[in-house]
């Protein structure tokens, strides 16, 4: 059975607390694992989770900042210490180069797994595959920062009172979703069209054209609440969002589940997030995410 979910490793900003680890999330998408944003302390983080180096496939690093990406050495490293089997992409702003390069090769170990380099300078598609199509995004931040979003393809779903009407079923529904066309009767005739789901990863960023666009119609929004709502000068300054406008942008997008994260060490009580976003008007689904957490995404 295929299993997507969102296990939270990280969920500080800029600097760790007693309860709160620098940034680190892992998607699982059926058989592959997306890792975004391994702050410093993610490798054992991972550990904690249950999360192993064989279950990252892809790399996905918003920006170079520290609580977003010191923790792509032990990242790296660990991936080739385990010799994992298959090859890992690194995506990641092209203008930091330099820093994924320091990163990546900050001590000296053995390297034993491709690691494809794919920086991202635009919007647009970075990868396809049978489950999914990965996109980025740019926002607004100090530093050049790029949001991603991870789409799956639409497909049919079956209708059983249709295949029930034209006397189809047992072997003859897998064949006729195979051929597209059974003893004439089509595939459109006995089924309909299902959305594939969305999922968007946003992170620090003010408000801008790229964060609605990532969450245009997303079955899960992570995104960034770094202050609340009171302190909306600090992140506008800072290149950052409150609770209020992040739940806002996922009500206008029609955002199933949504996520808050990366909290200013300045807040105590994790409930003032949740508080700001239902008076943004957010009625879906709504976490606040803890370190260790893991979040189902909504069936479709």
């Amino acid at each position: 059975m295929s299993v997507r979910e969102f296990v939270i490793l990280g969920t500080a900003s800029q600097v760790p607390t007693r309860q709160r680890n620098h940034n680190g999330y892992l998607l699982r998408w059926d058989g592959e694992g997306i890792l975004f944003d391994p702050g410093e302390g993610t490798q054992r983080q991972m550990l904690r989770a249950g999360v192993a180096a064989h279950d990252i496939n892809r790399i996905c690093v918003t920006h170079f900042h520290g609580d977003h990406s010191l923790g792509l050495a032990g990242v790296i490293q660990r991936i080739n210490l385990d010799q994992v089997p298959h090859p890992v992409s690194a995506h990641y702003p092209a203008s930091g180069q330099k820093f994924f390069d320091r990163l990546r090769y900050a001590t000296a170990y053995r390297e034993t797994v491709e690691l494809a380099e794919e920086p991202v300078a635009e919007d647009g598609i970075l990868a396809r595959g049978p489950s999914y199509a990965l996109e980025a995004r740019r926002l607004s931040h100090p530093v050049e920062s790029f949001g991603y979003r991870v789409t799956e393809p639409d497909g049919r779903r079956m209708v059983p009172g249709l295949l029930a009407r034209h006397g189809i079923k047992g072997p003859d529904v897998g064949r006729l979703q195979r051929e597209g066309s059974l003893g004439g009767v089509t595939l459109e005739e006995v089924s309909e069209h299902r959305a594939g789901q969305r999922f968007a990863f946003v992170m620090d960023t003010r408000l801008c054209d790229g964060v609605t666009e990532l969450a245009e119609g997303c079955d899960m929004l992570v995104i960034e609440s770094t202050f609340l709502d009171a302190d909306v000068r600090l992140a506008r300054d800072h290149g950052h969002l409150t609770a209020g406008q992040a739940a806002g942008v996922a009500r206008e997008a029609g955002v199933r589940h949504l996520v808050l994260t990366h909290f200013s060490q300045r807040y105590s009580d994790p409930s003032e997030f949740e508080r700001e976003a239902r008076g943004a008007g957010f009625e879906g689904e709504l976490t606040i995410a803890a370190d260790l957490g893991r979040v189902a995404l909504p069936k479709r």
